[in-house]
């Protein structure tokens, strides 16, 4: 189940907000910029689909956003538990960073915590399958695909040759929630 925890940056233990329902998480982060959306696939995926067969599956969403945010390119992204290097990926993104572009993923399958930190809060969003979010350029955040990654996720971009990131240098990410699987 989706899930979204609303934090005082100075209270990291004691959210002000939970929410489970897609539709008050959509809500949330609208306000501050962020889309979060439900895609339902248009054809049945086998496990292990290649990453053509899984973007014509949401070719119509797919094709949606890319006229409506000018979004360049497509790809598809998977990791198993069994990635050799798993724990050097899910350091990586560990930190606070942001991107000059938007940051857009949609899970196929599994799940993964983003934690954007906008103004004093900090919204930690536990996307699962079906979900999509796109967190706006420029945004500081931090992601978490948790100690046994298994997931495959959609991404989107403005620039071909995808995003890059920007660390701020910040701790802000350690004294938050880590996704544990």
């Amino acid at each position: 189940m989706s899930e979204l925890k609303i934090f005082s940056e100075a209270s990291p233990g004691e959210p002000e907000l939970v929410s489970t329902s897609h539709a008050g998480i959509a809500d949330q982060l609208r306000r501050i910029g962020v889309r979060f959306e439900r895609w339902q696939a248009g054809i049945e995926l086998s496990p292990g689909a290649g990453q053509d067969t899984v973007i014509d599956a949401y070719r119509q969403d797919i094709d949606r956003l890319m006229d409506q945010e000018g979004y360049q390119s497509v790809d598809v992204i998977s990791l198993s538990p069994d990635h050799p290097d798993r724990k050097t990926l899910r350091n990586k993104f560990l930190s606070e960073h942001y991107h000059n572009e938007d940051e857009v993923r949609f899970f196929v399958k599994g799940k993964g915590l983003f934690s954007l930190h906008v103004g004093d809060k900090v919204y930690e969003v536990l996307c699962q399958r079906g979900d999509l979010i796109s967190v706006p350029a420029r945004t500081t955040h931090w992601f978490d695909m948790g100690p046994n990654p298994d997931f495959t996720a959609i991404r989107l971009f403005t620039n071909p040759e995808g995003w890059a990131a920007n660390f701020t240098g910040s701790d802000i990410a350690d004294r938050f929630s880590r996704l544990e699987n």
